[in-house]
């Protein structure tokens, strides 16, 4: 039986490299290319593939938020993130999205493809030292909202901004910055971005 492959990935060269690599083993059939990150749920909507491999760094909206979209709409659809730097607060925030598989980039074309195989399988694929390092490192004390609301900020939106891209009112928005200036023991909003940033928890 074929695996059925979407790709999301936004540098032409790489992903031209992958879809060859991927489309060289007899089970796995890349059936669709995206290059943005908000263009993966109609994507795999038309195309129905059996595993959404999505880099982590993508346009538009980044790879973990379109996996946790995709799980949430396409449940049936298993996700493996890609990475090029091992971060344990990337690896946290993608298990938090029911995210099925998380691999270096830099990992042999053969590993990419058993850990294919193993998430269409149902299993989840962890790459063994970003689980080591993830496990060893501090948890983040915000929640999922919270650090979302903070990323944004960090990506130097306002209040107001950040209210309507998520759909939240202005006083929600302000709310959860406050909590995190809170639990972050920062002096402002600028310091708890920083703070985060250096714990590796806006990832």
């Amino acid at each position: 039986m074929t695996i059925r492959i979407l790709l999301a990935e936004d540098m032409n060269m790489v992903r031209g490299a992958l879809v060859a690599l991927l489309n060289l083993e007899d089970d796995l059939e890349v059936v669709c290319e995206v290059e943005r990150g908000d263009e993966i749920l109609d994507a795999a909507a038309r195309h129905t593939p059996d595993v959404a491999i999505i880099d982590i760094d993508l346009p538009g909206i980044d790879g973990l938020a379109a996996a946790e979209r995709l799980h949430n709409q396409l449940p049936g659809c298993r996700t493996l993130i890609l990475t090029s730097l091992g971060r344990p607060g990337a690896l946290r925030r993608a298990l938090a999205a029911q995210v099925s598989g998380f691999l270096l980039k830099d990992a042999p074309p053969q590993e990419l493809a058993a850990a294919v195989r193993g998430v269409a399988a149902g299993n989840r694929v962890i790459d063994s030292q970003l689980a080591l390092s993830a496990w060893n490192s501090t948890e983040s004390p915000l929640t999922a909202r919270e650090a979302e609301v903070l990323r944004l900020a960090a990506d130097g939106l306002e209040p107001v901004e950040i209210a309507r891209h998520l759909q939240l009112s202005l006083g929600t928005v302000r709310n959860y910055l406050t909590t995190v200036v809170t639990k972050l023991n920062a002096r402002n909003r600028v310091d708890a971005i920083k703070i985060a940033r250096d714990a590796e928890w806006l990832l």
